[in-house]
């Protein structure tokens, strides 16, 4: 695969095939590019009339926030994720999204997906494609707060991790750089930061998998494998099933 194409296209390519029209078509969705800092809130939950944004550089992460005020984590995004696609399909945002670095995305409206179908069916396909994978990442997130230990939880999670950055060309079996906090894995995994602080302590000790200074190193990728089960298939990444 070209390196030089942007992760979006790196991404949809693992589905279709992409031809010059599919190409030109997905350049268009970088017209509106912006910078955000951390923290920053690009969608709100509840918000109407929003748009989306395709993330280019930096990490994101969607979530919904309790009335209690406690913050639950549905997924972090990467780039060649989409931000709050359902926004613009939606009426009403059903989730908030915020940059947890500081990211570059491009913001797309609805009349830009629309078009873009229009314009290139094959695309259309593929971004479908792209938002059953996230659908099949959230099944999977689902069992994971309902049935898997805490450590599992914590393999599986930087497993899915390493396998979706490793699609867009960054990362690989060793290992990625990761901007999250022992807070950010808190929030997505159901616990506390103490008890994550003590999950990530006694994988490491294992040999298993080490979390420091901003990056996931895989210490032992074949038992860290093992001990969540973990199985790509759901991410369904091995290549153009439509050419």
């Amino acid at each position: 695969m070209q390196t030089n194409l942007s992760p979006l296209t790196r991404k949809l390519s693992a589905f279709v095939a992409l031809s010059e029209i599919d190409l030109e078509t997905l350049a268009r969705f970088d017209r509106r590019r912006r910078s955000f800092e951390p923290g920053h809130e690009m969608i709100h939950e509840g918000q109407t009339g929003s748009s989306a944004f395709v993330l280019s550089k930096g990490w994101a992460c969607s979530y919904k926030i309790l009335p209690d005020g406690n913050r639950q984590i549905v997924d972090f995004q990467i780039p060649g994720d989409f931000l709050g696609l359902r926004s613009i399909l939606f009426r009403t945002a059903d989730h908030s999204v915020e940059a947890v670095t500081r990211i570059e995305a491009s913001e797309v409206i609805a009349s830009d997906i629309l078009d873009s179908f229009a314009r290139a069916p094959r695309l259309a396909t593929a971004v479908l494609w792209a938002a059953s994978r996230d659908e099949a990442m959230v099944v999977e997130h689902l069992v994971n707060l309902g049935r898997r230990s805490a450590e599992e939880r914590m393999a599986h999670f930087f497993l899915e991790l390493g396998a979706r950055l490793a699609l867009v060309g960054v990362g690989d079996r060793t290992g990625y750089d990761c901007p999250l906090t022992q807070y950010h894995l808190a929030d997505v995994l159901g616990l506390s930061a103490v008890h994550v602080n003590r999950v990530l302590r006694k994988m490491r000790e294992e040999g298993l998998v080490t979390f420091k200074t901003g990056r996931v190193v895989f210490d032992d990728f074949g038992r860290l494998k093992a001990l969540a089960v973990f199985d790509t298939a759901y991410l369904d990444q091995d290549g153009p099933l439509l050419r």
